[in-house]
């Protein structure tokens, strides 16, 4: 059994004028909405082996708001998260999916495309609070009976997705 934890990034200000999307920071109630998610991964038992983190500046401070409160095991950052699809997403996970769980700090809307796809049956509340949208710090907790190298779409079972109104 392998577990897959999807965190889309913490909320952030807009681009001020000459600021490519890419830095743009968090914004107050994204740094405290990240530092929350932390502690409920800590108080649930949430402990990634992996995590891959966007290298885009939003998702770099949340994981820095979450190690602050939580083991994030191993960080490999990449470029790809910024970028790739919902395809390409898996694709990552795939390739590093020798690990039994793994973080992924990403961004919409490849996550919510991600969780939708992998996800073929969960816990009544969570897949309806899927329903609504995949909030900033939103994090969806994907289990798989094999290895996550052998992800499938639609072979996931949602057991979490907590929203920053449930922190």
């Amino acid at each position: 059994m392998s577990k897959l934890y999807l965190l889309r990034h913490a909320k952030a200000g807009w681009a001020l004028p000459g600021v490519r999307d890419f830095d743009r920071p968090l914004d107050a109630t994204g740094i405290a909405d990240a530092e929350a998610t932390g502690k409920a991964m800590r108080a649930n038992g949430y402990v990634p082996e992996l995590t891959l983190c966007s290298n885009a500046l939003r998702a770099r401070e949340t994981l820095q708001g979450i190690a602050g409160q939580a083991d994030t095991g191993r960080v490999v950052f990449t470029d790809d998260l910024y970028s790739a699809d919902a395809a390409g997403y898996l694709g990552k996970i795939r390739d590093n999916g020798r690990h039994g769980s793994v973080l992924v700090i990403g961004h919409n809307p490849m996550m919510e495309d991600l969780v939708m796809a992998v996800t073929g049956d969960g816990e009544e509340a969570a897949m309806h609070t899927l329903q609504t949208g995949f909030p900033t710090s939103g994090l969806a907790v994907i289990r798989f009976e094999g290895d996550l190298s052998a992800a499938e779409l639609g072979q996931g079972y949602l057991e979490a997705f907590l929203t920053p109104a449930d922190l």
